[in-house]
């Protein structure tokens, strides 16, 4: 299984085929051919070197609970009720 970690892209190389991303100081060029050149600050989902969609800005939000749910089970502080705020009952 891969997880795809969104990125925000910072700068772009040559014709928009690559780019340089950016997450929580980590830096890392990544091929933008799937989803074309984006220019500096649209956030994409990266995974093995490539970038693979543009992440909406609501779409982001939640991808960063689950990451942040994921790093809280794995560090053993699993409440669920703290996290997937959009499932939690109304």
């Amino acid at each position: 299984m891969c997880l795809a970690i969104p990125m925000q892209v910072v700068a772009v190389e040559g014709d928009g085929d690559v780019a340089w991303v950016e997450r929580a100081g980590r830096r890392q060029l990544v091929n933008m051919m799937l989803i074309g050149p984006q220019p500096p600050g649209v956030w994409v989902l990266t995974s093995l070197g490539l970038a693979r969609e543009v992440v909406a800005p609501g779409q982001l939000a939640l991808i960063e609970e689950a990451l942040a749910t994921l790093a809280a089970s794995l560090a053993g502080d699993d409440d669920p009720s703290r996290h997937f705020s959009d499932l939690q009952p109304k």
